[in-house]
């Protein structure tokens, strides 16, 4: 349709603008004080953490604590895992970032948002990706699934907003936007709004849609039908003349209903991360979430020198495991990457130490041939299979061959935020010059880059470095200071410590470092007195550790230091007070909005999203970028936009290198309060090169995957050079060199070729590089792209009871009961799992064929007759999930007489009641009251 009349071209040049600037249709991402999609996203998990902990801690015998209000650091120390409450909060952030990232990308996509009554389209990007997370979790690839976690939580929660479910009336969620089974049949086939008549948008669905319970939902832009329903709001042009549905904020056209709608949301968000939970299990469910994650990582070369090497690996490794079993700051994971040549990996992960302990003793050292080995492509495994932030450790005594690498590795360090710290070995304890700055010239240059150590050993001195391995492998430490210095007279630096930090640590790493650190209280030590007043400095080759023994620790340390050659400081600590951050990219418009940066930051306007942990009583005062390898900073303007949330923008950056830095306040109390200093081990830098991806999916084994970029400089012209890598080696076609112009962007795009028999839930981390020819300028994309087959098994299991057997009378601890039944799949991928979802009694599975060749899944359940709760979810190989059996019982009965529990008469009644083919599950509510000498049941079907 085109529209000739000149009055209404100023309107549409004016709606062109707007829609170019705003954001699609959705509760509010953030930045606003409705409602917002990380509050319930936010909310959501942590109630849903908090059940799985109270559930542990019955089985377990022990009481759940949870002190009010509710939040990150409440839930994880009431989850017995206080420290994890960092991982957590930045598990948290990342599922939220991910859900904002839906706003910012797919904005024009109704589907995405349960516009424009896509409900079939908007339910299969729900299931689709409910499947994705569950396979990403069995293949333990949690970063993948946090990001497709966060996808589908934003287009589920858009449903309540969008459409009229809250205006029928409906008050609890649509559970079957997260079945993929069961059929949407209820959608409007016709009209169904009509024009507002009051300020105040209420009315406009017509009589007939409420009445007959029509889904509907709201339409945006210039294609509405007639008689639909408009979005509503400024920006729709739509609803300029009629009003609109949404419930995004408080001033929304159905803004009154805001509260329900989100509080119906939040909800439906915990119903979905139920359903996870249940598919893959309790333990499984807190690691997605990023409980306990102190992971322990080396990354070790395996040719034939170094066979003294991996016997000392082995030999702490055990000493770090013996010691912190059964401990709080026992290793959650533990990664071991071997590499030889031309050989390296596989990647291991394991939560269980025995079998950590046995992949290190399976180690050999053998062959290798010629000095260098591929130990940046061990590494590269390391970084893309670890946790983000993880402490990584690399032993070697030969030089990288795969140095074409080294962008790629650096890449992913800036991404991850991981430290990669280097134990380097000689054959002798003689070190050359040669040897140790430029033999090894890339490990120092990565180790620097990622705020590691790059130690430099002999083959008998290995053993007094690693004791640094116990100290840094803790899930709360903290860097308070870090810099790195090339030759120079003498220079002065000072660190503020806090009351919080516990196991003050100060390492300096360089081959003729001259220092004195002195104290708050004055005390000083030179690096000539190794047992002196603030305790013992442990010296091994280049790297001296100082671990101070006095009372007095909190106030204003300093430290003077001279030397001939390039040295490191470092100052760590152990703390729940700490900050992450991500560099991100702002949208305004109708729903403002973020994107978390895949790439180096442009050179020009750089904003921060910081979040502070630690508890409520942390705020954040200044946050600066500091210039590697110099006292050089530039502060950025901070705005709280949500409890310990801050956005930090700059004007300016340092030209080169830089790290984060932050100064804040811990309130002690209503009139006090303490400074803190914390700072980003890793390295970062800005770049005039731009490498935009698009938004991409999943990919298939078996099929080619196009993923386009887009490649652009504000600086100088000319070509540069296209490198692009991946943790599989999957073949992959590019053109290796763009030439640009100043200003213009390039379209290009990468092809991978996936195999055929890549396993569902695998993820492949892509890095794409830009260099100008010179080297004087790149810029780098890193994307972590799930591989997932054709989802076509959509049934969940069936459970079938065979008996029930009770003898519930008298003393309780003196009788049991117990369940048998049968679980089968049909013709679906076969049955997983069966498991305890809530109970304590014991359970055990036994696989067999049936008479027709089925797998029948035999499950005998019994328990003490005090403990009377029961719920059973079989789990089939596709994560469909069925909720089997559900027993309650209550300990006391006011009433005199009842008929007695036997197993015929609770047996009749359970097959009497079948199977729920709807559900594909049969579920038995049954209530037991026991009381002294009597016992009677009522039964009924919820």
């Amino acid at each position: 349709m085109i529209i000739t009349n000149v009055q209404f071209q100023p309107m549409i040049c004016l709606y062109l603008i707007m829609i170019l600037i705003s954001q699609t249709m959705a509760f509010m991402v953030s930045f606003t004080n409705s409602i917002k999609h990380q509050d319930m996203t936010h909310d959501a998990i942590l109630e849903t953490t908090a059940d799985v902990c109270i559930q542990q801690a019955l089985n377990k015998g022990r009481k759940f604590v949870l002190k009010l209000p509710m939040n990150v650091n409440s839930v994880a120390e009431a989850c017995s895992s206080s420290k994890s409450a960092k991982s957590f909060q930045r598990s948290i952030n990342d599922i939220s970032s991910y859900n904002a990232w839906v706003d910012f990308w797919k904005y024009f996509s109704p589907s995405y948002h349960f516009c424009n009554e896509e409900f079939l389209a908007g339910r299969d990007i729900i299931t689709a990706g409910v499947s994705a997370v569950k396979y990403s979790v069995k293949r333990q690839r949690y970063e993948a699934a946090r990001e497709r976690l966060g996808k589908i939580l934003h287009t589920l929660q858009d449903f309540y907003s969008h459409s009229n479910w809250i205006e029928m009336g409906k008050r609890k969620p649509y559970s079957i936007l997260i079945k993929p089974n069961t059929p949407i049949d209820n959608i409007a086939d016709s009209e169904t709004c009509r024009k507002c008549t009051e300020s105040i948008c209420r009315g406009n669905i017509l009589e007939d849609v409420i009445k007959k319970q029509k889904l509907t939902s709201a339409y945006f832009g210039w294609s509405k039908p007639k008689g639909k329903c408009s979005h509503g709001g400024f920006f729709d042009p739509s609803s300029w003349f009629q009003g609109g549905i949404n419930k995004d904020s408080e001033s929304s056209s159905h803004g009154y209903l805001h509260y329900e709608a989100a509080s119906v949301a939040t909800a439906a968000t915990g119903e979905l991360l139920q359903d996870i939970r249940a598919a893959i299990g309790d333990s499984e469910f807190l690691r997605l979430m990023g409980f306990r994650q102190t992971v322990l990582c080396f990354v070790i070369d395996t040719t034939a020198t170094m066979s003294d090497d991996i016997d000392e690996v082995r030999r702490v490794s055990s000493s770090i495991i013996d010691s912190k079993v059964g401990t709080a700051v026992q290793p959650s994971e533990y990664i071991l990457v071997p590499f030889n040549d031309p050989d390296y990996g596989p990647l291991t992960r394991t939560t269980d130490p025995n079998v950590f302990k046995r992949k290190l003793n399976a180690l050999s050292a053998y062959g290798g041939g010629d000095p260098p080995e591929m130990c940046l492509s061990g590494l590269q495994l390391a970084l893309t299979g670890s946790p983000p932030q993880t402490q990584i450790f690399v032993f070697t005594d030969g030089d990288a061959k795969d140095k074409w690498l080294t962008g790629t590795v650096k890449a992913l360090i800036e991404k991850t935020k991981s430290v990669v710290n280097f134990m380097l070995t000689t054959q002798h304890r003689r070190r050359r010059k040669r040897e140790s700055t430029q033999l090894n010239e890339v490990y120092y240059d990565l180790a620097q880059a990622s705020g590691g150590q790059a130690i430099e050993v002999t083959k008998k001195t290995l053993s007094q470095a690693t004791s640094i391995i116990a100290d840094i492998s803790s899930s709360t430490l903290v860097t308070l200071f870090q810099d790195v210095r090339n030759p120079v007279d003498t220079e002065n630096f000072s660190v503020f410590v806090d009351s919080s930090v516990q196991n003050l640590t100060i390492y300096i790493t360089g081959n003729s470092p001259d220092y004195t650190i002195t104290s708050p209280s004055g005390v000083s030590q030179s690096s000539t007195e190794l047992n002196g007043t603030l305790g013992l400095i442990q010296r091994v080759h280049n790297f001296h550790t100082l671990r101070p023994n006095i009372s007095e620790q909190v106030g204003l340390w300093l430290f003077s230091i001279k030397s001939t050659q390039m040295y490191t400081i470092k100052v760590v600590g152990q703390s729940a007070v700490d900050f992450m951050f991500d560099f991100v990219e702002l949208s305004q418009g109708l729903h403002p909005s973020y994107s978390v940066l895949n790439s180096r930051p442009a050179n020009a306007n750089v904003t921060l999203l910081v979040s502070m942990v630690g508890g409520d009583n942390v705020s954040l005062t200044e946050v600066s970028l500091v210039k590697a390898s110099s006292s050089i900073s530039l502060n950025g303007s901070l705005e709280e936009v949500a409890s310990g949330q801050y956005l930090v923008t700059f004007n300016s950056i340092p030209a080169r290198e830089f790290t984060v830095r932050v100064f804040g306040q811990i309130s002690v109390s209503r009139y006090s309060a303490n400074t803190f200093q914390r700072q980003s081990p890793t390295q970062f830098q800005a770049s005039t090169v731009t490498i935009t991806t698009q938004p991409v999916g999943t990919m298939e084994p078996g099929k080619q995957f196009t993923l386009p970029f887009t490649l652009a400089t504000n600086g100088t012209a000319g070509s540069f050079n296209i490198n692009v890598s991946n943790d599989h080696n999957f073949e992959t076609q590019f053109n290796t060199s763009i030439t640009l112009e100043s200003g213009v962007s390039v379209n290009d795009s990468v092809t991978l070729t996936v195999p055929e028999n890549t396993p569902s839930g695998t993820d492949v981390t892509v890095t794409i590089e830009a260099e100008a020819v010179d080297g004087s300028d790149s810029n780098y994309a890193v994307l972590r792209i799930a591989i997932i087959a054709p989802i076509t098994d959509f049934t969940p299991p069936l459970c079938k009871a065979v008996s029930v057997n009770a003898n519930c009378s008298g003393n309780c601890s003196l009788s049991s009961w117990y369940l048998t039944a049968n679980v089968t799949d049909g013709n679906g991928s076969g049955i997983q799992s069966v498991r305890i979802l809530k109970g304590n009694g014991n359970l055990t599975t036994t696989t067999v064929f049936s008479d027709t060749g089925v797998n029948v899944t035999m499950v005998i359940y019994n328990a003490s007759c005090c403990s009377q709760f029961l719920e059973l979810v079989a789990v089939d190989e596709a994560g469909n999930v069925a909720s089997c059996f559900h027993f309650v019982g209550v300990t006391e009965l006011s009433t005199s007489t009842a008929p007695p529990v036997t197993a015929t008469s609770m047996s009749r009644l359970i097959h009497q009641t079948g199977t729920n083919s709807a559900e594909c599950c049969l579920i038995l509510p049954v209530l037991l009251f026991l009381n002294v000498g009597l016992s009677v049941y009522q039964f009924m079907q919820l």
